[in-house]
């Protein structure tokens, strides 16, 4: 056991916690001021109910023991078991430290997906829905590609810190709600502007901080792999913020703060399931080719499809994390990584490649049937949509009874 390992992954684990509260800043930012309280509430409530979840069962049904290569079991049910030791997962630290440092994980990735929903899902059908999501898709998820005999892992399919388990999953899984769910009432009529520009600053760059810890902290050590995923992160992330930048420029002749904060995050989703697989080099090009895909990817789904994916929960960490898991199985390295069983298709060989697709079709394929059941069981219990009136006065004051702006006499209500 290793005492500074111990406290970089503490740290790391702290700094991964952090991005939530920062998920809640970037979405609340970006919505309508009569929906503010909810969306920021869909975030902060994750925070308590994955924790729970997590310490109870959750951890024990994504890394302890192994049934088919899907599922764990309930060995270490209230952590029964997981203690100050080493673990089956890292003998440099505590079982307890990568218990928690998994935690914070299955904290974000369902606040993920809140982001499509914004303006028009009640809070019990969404707080019902994500419970049955985390056991039904996030778990087996994380089981099949880390946790022992985990059946992506064995296919030599390879995850880093999260593309597949993290982004594609909720990515996914926003995208399908989005469709069960509608579009908000007027959706082709009505202008949605971003209500509060710092807001979405200040939570970009506390995901951009945070992210530092989820990356770099999924070497499990503090050595030289958690220092290439570290730079490797932030490379991709300024090389998208840069290219978004060029974007609005081509399009609208000038760079915006809200693209730019976009752009940071969408290249910190890419270089996620790589960041510790690909040599230095690749991330600016994994970086700067994930903003245009994201940039008209939104676009298309919006304006074709007429999907109402209200904050591009999809069109940035779905299609961001597509192409993150696609560009792993291009650039991945054994030489930096021997978990990476081959090298990637630009090294001349095709095996990582066909394993990172088949990964990513059988995540996309247990996050579409998994929301699926999960929708389904909710809306026997409540509808899954609050009421054409409660749309229109907004879901803070419908939903929770508070107002975040209780002085605003605007018009954008």
């Amino acid at each position: 056991m290793n005492s500074g390992d111990t406290a970089f992954m503490l740290i790391s684990a702290a700094l991964v916690f952090f991005m939530t509260p920062g998920l809640a800043f970037f979405y609340g930012g970006l919505v309508r001021r009569k929906n503010v309280v909810n969306t920021m509430m869909a975030c902060v409530a994750m925070m308590g109910l994955a924790i729970v979840m997590w310490t109870l069962f959750g951890y024990s049904l994504a890394f302890g023991g192994n049934h088919g290569g899907v599922i764990g079991d309930l060995r270490w049910f209230g952590l029964n078991g997981v203690g100050m030791d080493v673990g089956p997962y890292a003998d440099n630290i505590p079982h307890l430290v990568f218990c928690a440092f998994q935690m914070m994980f299955a904290v974000i990735t369902p606040a993920l997906l809140t982001g499509a929903l914004v303006g028009r899902m009640r809070f019990k059908a969404l707080f019902l829905f994500v419970t049955l999501w985390s056991i039904v898709v996030y778990y087996p998820l994380a089981h099949m590609v880390w946790g022992e005999g985990g059946f992506l892992a064995s296919i030599g399919s390879i995850d880093f810190a999260g593309g597949n388990v993290v982004h594609i999953s909720s990515g996914v899984s926003a995208l399908v709600m989005a469709i069960i769910l509608g579009r908000r009432r007027g959706y082709e009529h009505t202008v949605y502007r971003v209500h509060n520009i710092p807001f979405v600053v200040l939570g970009a760059t506390m995901l951009w901080f945070g992210w530092f810890g989820f990356n770099a902290g999924s070497a499990l050590a503090a050595d030289g792999l958690a220092a290439h995923a570290f730079m490797t992160s932030g490379i991709a992330s300024a090389t998208a913020m840069l290219v978004w930048m060029l974007l609005d420029v081509i399009k609208d002749k000038h760079p915006t703060l809200v693209g730019a904060s976009t752009g940071l995050v969408i290249g910190l989703v890419a270089i996620t399931p790589g960041a510790g697989f690909v040599p230095m080099w690749a991330s600016f090009i994994i970086g700067g080719l994930v903003s245009p895909i994201c940039y008209f990817g939104v676009a298309f789904i919006k304006k074709k499809l007429k999907i109402d994916d209200a904050l591009d929960a999809f069109g940035c960490h779905g299609l961001g994390g597509l192409w993150g898991g696609i560009a792993t199985g291009i650039f991945g390295m054994t030489s930096i990584n021997d978990v990476a069983q081959w090298n990637g298709l630009a090294f001349g060989e095709t095996r990582l490649f066909v394993a990172q697709l088949m990964g990513i079709v059988v995540t996309i394929a247990v996050a579409v049937v998994g929301t699926l059941i999960c929708a389904g069981i909710v809306s026997l219990i409540t509808p899954l949509r609050v009421s054409e009136r409660d749309e229109q006065i907004g879901l803070d004051i419908t939903q929770h009874g508070e107002n975040a702006y209780p002085s605003f006499n605007g018009l954008d209500q």
